[in-house]
This record gives structure tokens, C-alpha cells and sequence, in this order.
């Protein structure tokens, strides 16, 4: 059986998606959420979306604890502090998978702007502040929630992922693989988060314009060639 994962924040639609996803391909998950009963319910919730996922809620040090492969998936306005908050949880070896996007939403601005952060990006700023021995990569910014949720929806679209450890992007890799239709790409190096975490607000600008839940979709990379 799979190892767990832990969703901090998938009360959230994009997190609860992929818990869903998940689950359904015998992934078992772990619903972290600051209130440890917020966190349960989402779990129920996600269990009867998939009958028979191993599904659980715990508050965010606990489940934060749980897991080895940890994905951060909260608002930009929450990343810092609730990091802050697990640094007493997540230990040394734990790969932290953050998809966080600064979006200038955080400070009542427009989703389809992203703001300029200190460090060049949210998961450069993640980097930062997660203790010693804990690694980021970043990625999933392009997979729209509403589609991840919808488990009736069939994915056909790609996931870039950004790190400097290579190991760790496999292991992320492996694991967004488990989900049918989404392809992991190596996007390179942390540092490319920065131009990752904007294609977010370059979606979203489309998806408004052609009222539409677009995806990415790279062409041109021979099958079994993502990791580069």
C-alpha cells in the first residue's frame, strides 16, 4: 500500500481535488486543516466521494506529522503562517510540495495579477521558511480545481514541477502520476517557480475570456521524456 499523504489546506477546493484524485487511485490521504473537526469533515465529505478511500482528517501539526510527502495547498495570504506554524512538525526528509500562488487576490487585487514576492517566488519564500532537511517543489499550479474534484471530468493535461532536489521531483512526480490524465513535466530548477506560479493568472485571464477551465498541455517531448 501506497505511503500516506498529507493535504495541508484541503479543505480548500483545489486540495479537497486532489485528496479526491487521490484517493481514488488507493492513495491514502490525511485532511489536515487548523480546526482538527473543519479537517474531519472534509474527510467524510471526500469519503463519500469515493467509497472506500482511506481518508482522514487531523488538524495541521498532526497531519503534517503523518506524512513524509506533504503538500502545502492554502492561500498566499496563509502560506507563511501556517508554515510557521508546522515547523514543529515537519522533519528533516520531508518533501514539501507547495502550490501556493501569490496572487494579487491576497491583497484584494485581481486573480489574473501576481505579486511580486522578496524571495522570487511562493515556493522560493517556502523554501525559506521550512526547517532544516525539508525539501520544496513546486508545481500543480495549471490543474484547475473544479476538474481535479470532478471525478466524472477525464484529465488530459500536464503538471510542471519545480525543484532544485532531483530525487524529491521524482518522488512528487510519481505520485501526481498515480492521477490518469495528468503527465508530471521537470520544469527545472526551484527558481523557475516564479515564471510556474504566474501561469496561474495567465490561465485564469484565459479561462475568463473564452469562459472556459483550460488546462496545459506541452507538445513536442517524446513519450517517457518529462524528466529531463
Amino acid at each position: 500500500m501506497p505511503s500516506p499523504i498529507s493535504i495541508i489546506g484541503a479543505t480548500g477546493d483545489l486540495g479537497f481535488g486532489l485528496a479526491v484524485r487521490l484517493a481514488q487511485a488507493g492513495v491514502p490521504v490525511v485532511i489536515g486543516s487548523r480546526d482538527g473537526a473543519r479537517a474531519e469533515e472534509a474527510a467524510e465529505r471526500a469519503r463519500g466521494v469515493v467509497a472506500g478511500g482511506d481518508v482522514r482528517g487531523l488538524a495541521n501539526p498532526d497531519a503534517a506529522a503523518a506524512s513524509d510527502l506533504v503538500v502545502l495547498s492554502v492561500p498566499f495570504a496563509s502560506q507563511a503562517a501556517t508554515l510557521r506554524s508546522l515547523r514543529e512538525a515537519l522533519r528533516a526528509g520531508t518533501v514539501l510540495l507547495d502550490v501556493t500562488v501569490p496572487l494579487a487576490t491576497a491583497v484584494g487585487g485581481r486573480p489574473t495579477r501576481v505579486l511580486d514576492v522578496w524571495q522570487g517566488s511562493a515556493a522560493q519564500q517556502a523554501q525559506e521558511l521550512v526547517p532544516a532537511g525539508v525539501t520544496v517543489v513546486s508545481g500543480l499550479h495549471t490543474v484547475a480545481a473544479r476538474h481535479l474534484a470532478d471525478l466524472d471530468h477525464a484529465l488530459d493535461e500536464d503538471a510542471l514541477l519545480a525543484g532544485d532536489d532531483r530525487a524529491a521531483k521524482a518522488r512528487v512526480a510519481e505520485l501526481v502520476g498515480r492521477i490518469p490524465g495528468l503527465r508530471p513535466i521537470d520544469a527545472g530548477r526551484l527558481e523557475m517557480a516564479r515564471i510556474t506560479e504566474q501561469l496561474t493568472a495567465l490561465t485564469i485571464g484565459i479561462n475568463i475570456r473564452h469562459r472556459a477551465t483550460a488546462g496545459l498541455k506541452i507538445s513536442g517531448l517524446p513519450n517517457g521524456s518529462a524528466w529531463g
